[in-house]
């Protein structure tokens, strides 16, 4: 590891003076600390933000629900609050890594944490992640488990997140805090897919600090649930997931939200599987045809092209629960 100073702050205008001066941000330090042992990250600064009330889940005005940027991910999974209004997102939360890890990592960091690609995090190796126009060995390497969906070029790795699916299956938004003030992200445009520059991972300026992730009022009554498929069920990351929110009013579909995990390079929202849905009756037949469009513009490797038939397979069997038919 490498030489670096810490600094603890307790406002959030000691935490933006510090990240104008090149500070990074940690809270839990569960992805960091990691990239930093490993020198894939090498920070001169680390801005502990720990300290900052940015900890409350609170219900919005029109039925939506708003997650602090230093709520624990137990305590979102946990919180009454997240459990009855969107289920999605506590089991996105409860699926997610270990116990221990979810009762330090926080909803911010769990944004911002970085590939778990294996040529990302060996530095001998070349990545357009770590040095831009190095290379991408994953493209003609060992890419099983890589995305399938949203690559490039330059870059074929999966985001790491599942609660991050559920927030682009919800059309979230992230509040951020920064030098020039506050604004707002759409989720949608806030995990940035590789193009030509895989090293721009988020829409985050310099300075910056996520505050909060605000999930948008949907019609009720509305289901919603997550489902994750890999290669073990504990402590590991999936190699398809599906995230799902329906509502169905006398006896029809009216909204459908859908998105996909451990197949983009950026959780993918499957717009063309919401398209089939709305304005349909719930049938075995409809989450068949529904998730056919699961994998439209799909691009698989030499390894991962069973992933296109897994994503389809894995949105028919959530869409079947969240439905109802089984």
């Amino acid at each position: 590891m490498h030489p670096f100073s810490y600094t603890k702050v307790s406002d959030i205008a000691g935490a933006l003076a510090a990240g104008r001066r090149g500070g990074r941000y940690i809270a839990g330090g569960t992805t960091l600390v990691d990239l930093m042992r490993e020198s894939v990250e090498r920070p001169a600064t680390l801005v502990d933000i720990s300290a900052l009330p940015l900890r409350e889940v609170t219900a919005t005005a029109r039925g939506g629900l708003r997650i602090g940027a230093l709520v624990r991910m137990a305590e979102a999974a946990a919180h009454a609050k997240v459990r009855a209004i969107f289920p999605v997102i506590s089991q996105a939360l409860e699926l997610s890594a270990s116990a221990q890890l979810r009762n330090m990592a926080t909803i911010g960091g769990n944004l911002m944490q970085r590939t778990r690609c294996t040529y990302f995090r060996d530095v001998t190796a070349a990545c357009n992640k770590r040095e831009p126009g190095s290379g991408c060995p994953a493209l003609s390497g060992f890419n099983r488990t890589h995305a399938i969906l949203g690559v490039s070029d330059h870059c074929v790795a999966t985001h790491p997140s599942d609660v991050a699916v559920a927030f682009a299956a919800l059309e979230a938004s992230v509040h951020l805090l920064g030098p020039d003030g506050q604004r707002s992200v759409a989720f949608a445009d806030f995990l940035l897919p590789p193009d030509s520059t895989p090293h721009r991972e988020q829409a985050v300026r310099p300075g910056e600090l996520i505050s909060a992730v605000e999930i948008p009022a949907l019609p009720r009554p509305l289901r919603s649930g997550y489902l994750k498929v890999g290669d073990r069920q504990s402590y590991g990351f999936a190699l398809t997931s599906a995230a799902v929110a329906l509502h169905v009013r006398s006896g029809v579909i009216r909204e459908a939200k859908v998105a996909a995990g451990g197949v983009g390079t950026v959780p993918w929202k499957l717009p063309a599987v919401e398209r089939r849905l709305i304005g349909e009756r719930p049938s075995e037949a409809l989450w068949a045809e529904a998730a056919a469009h699961a994998a439209d513009g799909a691009r698989p490797l030499q390894h991962n092209k069973f992933k296109i038939e897994l994503l389809k397979r894995t949105v028919e069997r959530q869409l079947r629960i969240v439905g109802g038919t089984e």
